[in-house]
């Protein structure tokens, strides 16, 4: 069961804001549908605009009475009214807000609960730090040295996004005791949930954060640079931040290794108005990139460490500084540069230049750091 409401007021109408592609429900709604353990999925809201997101989806939905959508609804009143008119024998809850739990996420959780036979399953994430509750010490003490991070007892925090209930005793603690989202009587345990599994999203800064993670998810993954301060430099090995930084940011990475290409048709296809840079090839011992620039662009002082690179100019001019001297280069020209010998290309006379780059895509690229 994912409870959802229209009236959201910390971040407005967040449960249909667009994540990627998609409302945020939509994430929690699919890793749900790919769990080997879920029966039946139910969205269970007061509005029927969830409906149509329900039915687009391929499951249930349950529209529950409009005062369990208050803000003074509690999580007990809407799970009892859920269990009530939708009986089951064992109630997972998954909260849209949790957009990066995944499948595997939920089947760990389910698979804990059923093994060991629990009445009360609660998702928690673990913080390894000093912590406090009342302004006291929870996990270290005030007059003592505090030891490594890594040696302190963690502090496991609710995380809320998946809960786990059998319902019979969720019904009986909710009579004994008016409450039974914690446990109450019966087997309670705790399940780990790590890394962006834990985003919640309660506030504006939390759909901003989860919007770059969802992009950083879905993009290729970047290499890590590294600053010497011995050498104050920078090395960089990934083409695509590279090229973006240079101010090429249309590049078409992903279209390579074709038996047969014409030139002459990609730069046809991508034109002669802006940046733009196009694979041809990317193999474990050679990367061959056009790369077609305005007048003015081009990219920083570097050079490379252990790599000898080469370029043939296809199209327009370029001025070439290499190591302080600068030389002009155009169409049909080939240029060659050993290792370790730092070069800047410019494009230059009055119409876009293209030339194109042989080397190897995992290159480092050393910057000072002033030129970076």
């Amino acid at each position: 069961m994912i409870p959802v409401r229209m009236g959201s007021k910390r971040v407005k109408n967040k449960n249909i804001r667009l994540l990627g592609e998609k409302p945020l429900v939509r994430h929690i709604i699919d890793a749900a549908k790919n769990s080997k353990y879920l029966t039946e999925i139910y969205l269970n809201s007061e509005s029927v605009d969830f409906e149509t997101i329900a039915i687009d989806a391929g499951i249930n939905f349950y529209k529950r009475p409009l005062k369990f959508a208050s803000d003074d609804a509690t999580n007990d009143e809407f799970a009892e009214d859920f269990i009530k008119n939708n009986p089951c024998d064992i109630l997972i809850q998954l909260l849209a807000t949790s957009p990066f739990v995944t499948s595997d996420d939920i089947d760990g959780f389910i698979s804990k609960m059923l093994n060991e036979k629990l009445d009360t399953l609660i998702s928690v994430s673990s913080i390894q730090i000093e912590a406090l509750y009342d302004n006291k010490p929870i996990n270290f003490e005030q007059n003592k040295p505090t030891p490594p991070s890594q040696n302190l007892i963690p502090i496991k925090a609710y995380a809320c996004s998946l809960m786990g209930w059998n319902t019979k005793t969720f019904l009986n603690n909710l009579s004994k005791y008016g409450a039974a989202y914690h446990g109450g009587d019966g087997s309670k345990g705790f399940y780990e949930l790590s890394g962006y599994s834990t985003i919640d999203i309660d506030h504006e800064e939390d759909f901003q954060l989860s919007e770059v993670v969802y992009e950083s998810l879905n993009s290729a993954p970047k290499k890590p640079r590294y600053f010497s301060h011995k050498e104050n430099k920078i090395a960089d090995a990934d083409r695509e931040r590279i090229l973006n930084e240079d101010g090429v940011t249309r590049n078409i990475l992903n279209s390579f290794n074709k038996e047969i290409v014409h030139v002459g048709e990609i730069i046809q296809t991508h034109g002669r108005d802006s940046s733009w840079s196009y694979t041809l090839v990317n193999s474990p011992s050679t990367c061959s990139t056009l790369i077609a620039q305005m007048p003015g662009e081009g990219n920083r002082m570097h050079y490379h460490p252990d790599w000898d690179e080469w370029w043939f100019i296809i199209e327009g001019e370029w001025e070439w500084m290499i190591e302080g001297q600068p030389k002009r280069v155009k169409q049909g020209d080939l240029v060659f540069i050993e290792r370790n010998r730092k070069h800047k290309i410019t494009a230059v006379g009055s119409q876009i230049a293209i030339r194109m780059a042989v080397s190897r895509a995992d290159v480092d690229h050393i910057y000072d750091s002033k030129d970076y």
